[in-house]
């Protein structure tokens, strides 16, 4: 069947056009669109993440089936009261003390009905040693690209769940927050599941490391689970 895609304000700008036709099967979702669109569009792919979809004027989920008579348009973010940030800043490496209130507002959504957020921190013992403080150290890039490849895992799990990662490095004292991760999804146990995975899978495969600075030396700690391995799947089951 064919549609006809509707598109606004930056999407319009990068397309060139304000519609879009696409060519797809009988039984095709809003997912199909936005899928078809990035494959003939490709400068829009990193957009559409962050666009919702509405089908004859009202927003529609990624899972909503739409047929040849629907008027369907893509939206990017409306004028809102904080600023827009780009995809790039929901995956996040950085020096600068971190925001559980700014990742939350990242992932959350009008079909959200639950946000599991975790919060880790500096701890002062650990096994009866004091902590003076901790270093963590991380290869940016990787690290950026593989909490992508995380997000990617939970939606093949959970296809309406959004994730945000933001990780800090450098010096950090006691009690200060090393990485933020926050999973929203229209049910809370999603929410639970997804989350969890999220921050297993971060100390399985995110290149990330941390020195751990005691009153009477130091240490660069790993994975510390048994074998690292960072190509097996992860399997919560078992």
């Amino acid at each position: 069947m064919k549609i006809t895609v509707l598109l606004f304000a930056g999407l319009a700008e990068t397309a060139g056009t304000s519609q879009v036709e696409l060519e797809l099967n009988e039984g095709a979702t809003v997912l199909d669109v936005k899928q078809a669109l990035g494959e003939q569009l490709p400068d829009l792919k990193s957009s559409l993440e962050n666009c919702f979809a509405s089908v004859n004027q009202e927003y529609a989920t990624d899972s909503q089936p739409v047929q040849a008579s629907d008027e369907i348009a893509l939206l990017p973010p409306v004028s809102g009261g904080s600023e827009e940030e780009s995809d790039e800043d929901r995956f996040l490496i950085t020096t600068e003390p971190l925001s559980a209130d700014r990742v939350i507002q990242q992932v959350v959504n009008p079909y959200a009905g639950a946000v599991l957020t975790f919060v880790g921190t500096v701890r002062e013992f650990t096994n009866g040693q004091k902590t003076v403080y901790l270093k963590y150290e991380a290869y940016q890039d990787m690290a950026v690209k593989t909490m992508k490849q995380i997000e990617q895992e939970i939606l093949e799990k959970w296809p309406d769940a959004r994730v945000a990662i933001h990780h800090r490095i450098g010096e950090l004292d006691i009690e200060e927050i090393s990485v933020i991760i926050a999973v929203a999804t229209p049910h809370r146990d999603d929410s639970f599941k997804a989350g969890r995975y999220a921050i297993e899978r971060l100390k399985q495969i995110v290149p990330i490391w941390k020195k751990e600075i005691w009153e009477d030396g130091s240490e660069w700690k790993g994975h510390q689970l048994g074998p690292w391995n960072p190509t097996e799947k992860l399997d919560l089951d078992s």
